[in-house]
């Protein structure tokens, strides 16, 4: 490979809050244990990105800065290349995270009391969210056959055509469960959510992460009606492991809602970010495509190696097929321990930093969703480490 993808930084002392959660978690970890939790990479960055960054502050001043033209492009020239999304300039609002994205989306779009949708298991923050601006979660779940999850469509359905029920927020690909949804099951989202007039806010901060064989469709390109219809989520951050430089992408073609929606973000955050966020995502877009590249096969190659570690010596746990993201779910209901033994296990004797799957809902209860976004070696030990711990 022309990139780095073996060494480790040691983040202990870096801030890093998946480090400090594990080391919270559990205070006598021993050094060298890596955490495979929170949702960004042990591996080194881009280095077009950080050779670009160093060369800027060499010229720029850090003072209050706005979206250039060059940052503008880059985000468009990188939809229209990667995911064939034509996307125009004034459908922009940046914001600090995606996390912050889909908070303000909701802040926009429902009143007190109404309902939003979710498909679960799912990312954690969105029924967080949903409560912090008053709305009630409605989880719809998931359908899981041995391992590969499908959407209920007639609880869909149900959910869609209680007037109450505002706004779908959904998550593609899918985290935890790494799913990526066909064209055909967008379509029917898409037709119950527009024959509802309920808005869709799409998650789609992992869309750049597709393992090879997979296609992931954009969930605006369906058609100009749906386009109308959602606000679209999307960032470098997890692409590139840029999340610290709180840099976003949220994209409205409908005017009204993205009025609508900037009134709502001004309230709870900034739309301006910090200086270094847009020249960073514009080097990731314009200059580490490359780098992208040889990252997939080293997700895809991690993931390999987990199943194979799983076939051989643990056969009783079901593994999710990883379609997207660099996240794999792993089922362990198998073993008949309860969420808090299977996590003191986890943490005590195999010195596995996982994120527990009951986080996701209770359709999580017995999982794992494990980071596959580091170096082999370092995968590896963790690996020898759960084998001992099952006496495997």
């Amino acid at each position: 490979m022309k990139y780095d993808f073996t060494t480790l930084i040691d983040r202990s002392n870096q801030g890093s809050f998946k480090w400090n959660g594990m080391k919270r978690h559990y205070p006598e970890v021993p050094s060298g244990i890596v955490p495979f939790s929170v949702a960004d990479m042990e591996l080194k960055n881009p280095p077009e990105v950080v050779e670009g960054l160093k060369k800027y502050l060499d010229e720029a001043i850090l003072g209050y800065t706005g979206p250039t033209d060059a940052y503008y492009d880059a985000v468009i020239s990188w939809m229209k290349r990667r995911h064939n999304w034509d996307i125009k300039k004034e459908w922009f609002v940046t914001t600090t995270g995606v996390v912050t994205g889909f908070q303000a989306a909701i802040k926009s779009v429902i009143e007190q009391g109404d309902g939003v949708i979710i498909l679960s298991p799912v990312y954690y923050p969105f029924s967080s969210a949903i409560k912090r601006f008053g709305g009630e979660v409605v989880s719809v779940e998931l359908i899981n056959q041995d391992g590969e999850y499908f959407i209920d469509f007639d609880a869909l359905k149900t959910a869609c055509e209680n007037p109450r029920n505002k706004m779908l927020l959904f998550c593609s690909p899918h985290n935890p469960v790494g799913r990526v949804w066909t064209k055909e099951e967008l379509k029917q989202i898409g037709e119950l959510c527009l024959n509802n007039d309920v808005i869709i806010v799409s998650d789609e901060i992992h869309h750049d992460l597709i393992m090879p064989g997979v296609t992931h469709t954009v969930f605006a390109t369906l058609s100009k009606e749906l386009e109308n219809h959602m606000i679209i989520c999307t960032s470098p951050s997890k692409t590139f492991n840029l999340a610290g430089m709180q840099t976003s992408n949220i994209l409205i073609p409908n005017e009204t809602l993205r009025e609508k929606y900037v009134e709502a973000i001004n309230e709870i955050s900034k739309t301006s970010l910090n200086a270094l966020g847009y020249k960073a995502c514009e080097l990731a877009y314009n200059e580490s495509e490359a780098w992208l590249e040889e990252l997939l096969k080293l997700i895809q190659h991690n993931c390999d190696v987990v199943c194979e570690c799983m076939r051989t010596y643990f056969p009783e746990v079901v593994i999710s097929p990883l379609q997207g993201t660099y996240l794999l779910w792993l089922d362990f209901r198998a073993f008949g321990l309860t969420k808090e033994a299977l996590e003191e296990k986890m943490m005590k004797e195999a010195l596995w930093f996982t994120d527990e799957g009951y986080l996701f809902g209770e359709g999580g209860i017995g999982f794992e969703r494990i980071n596959l976004a580091c170096p082999t070696w370092v995968l590896e030990e963790a690996l020898l480490r759960l084998r001992k711990a099952f006496n495997r």
